[in-house]
């Protein structure tokens, strides 16, 4: 798509829209791959100690499938219940608290060790719509949006940000529900019909669309056989691998 776009112009799909949302983990971030990582050392811990009945369902956690499917834009405890769920695993509140707290040990650890990169395509949409007068703000159900975003050195460049931190404060509903974005726009003053979201999970494409915004952007980072696909029937209405793609080739980085 990019390549098509004059240089320094937006793609036509923004153009109209007042305001953008950005999920922040896989659409901002690079840290989905770490959060998969932690999600996969804690839900194997568990199936190896306490194996389902059906062979079946004692195979791996698969950091691509499962992670899309599962837990990929909910909140750790929602996250967490589904995928022991789909694996005939009784989803106690005493057994999701465990494997979430596992998980969210594992990835605290990783994240302070090594940190996270923002995503360049990102960082030239968000200053492009900038210089158009876009506000732009990020949304995350994690509480670690804030630190994630200060280490890879983005914070700044958004407007405001609501985290899991807010959510959990506000009695906000997790995703596929649109209250986390719904916040993000009011803060912002813009309807949003007015406004698009940016996400690369299925349960985010689908809480956009229910939220009735403008547009919702699909980022496919897992480029898999079917990701896009499944990502424009969740409720995206492109689907890009890059969000560089949504600039033309000039603009500036």
């Amino acid at each position: 798509m990019g390549r098509s776009l004059a240089p320094g112009t937006l793609a036509a799909s923004l153009r109209d829209v007042r305001a953008v949302v950005f999920d922040t983990d896989g659409v901002i971030t690079d840290s989905a791959r770490v959060h998969a990582a932690a999600w996969k050392t804690a839900f194997d811990a568990h199936l190896r100690a306490h194996p389902p009945e059906n062979p079946d369902q004692r195979r791996p956690f698969d950091v691509r499938d499962d992670y899309l499917r599962h837990v990929d834009g909910k909140s750790r405890l929602d996250g967490a219940a589904a995928f022991l769920a789909a694996r005939g695993i009784d989803p106690s509140p005493e057994t999701v608290r465990a494997v979430a707290a596992e998980k969210e040990r594992l990835f605290t650890e990783q994240l302070r060790e090594h940190g996270v990169d923002a995503y360049p395509g990102t960082v030239r949409l968000v200053r492009a719509l900038r210089r158009a007068g876009v506000p732009c703000a990020a949304a995350s159900a994690s509480r670690h949006a804030g630190e994630l975003l200060g280490r890879a050195g983005v914070l700044d460049l958004f407007d405001l940000l609501v985290d899991g931190g807010e959510a959990a404060r506000l009695g906000l509903a997790g995703k596929p529900e649109p209250d986390l974005f719904l916040e993000a726009v009011r803060r912002l003053g813009v309807p949003a019909w007015r406004a698009a979201v940016v996400e690369d999970a299925l349960a985010g494409v689908e809480a956009g669309r229910r939220g009735g915004f403008a547009l919702v952007v699909g980022v496919d980072r897992a480029a898999g056989a079917d990701t896009g696909a499944r990502l424009l029937r969740h409720g995206a209405d492109v689907v890009v691998r890059d969000l560089g793609e949504l600039v033309g080739e000039g603009e500036p980085k």
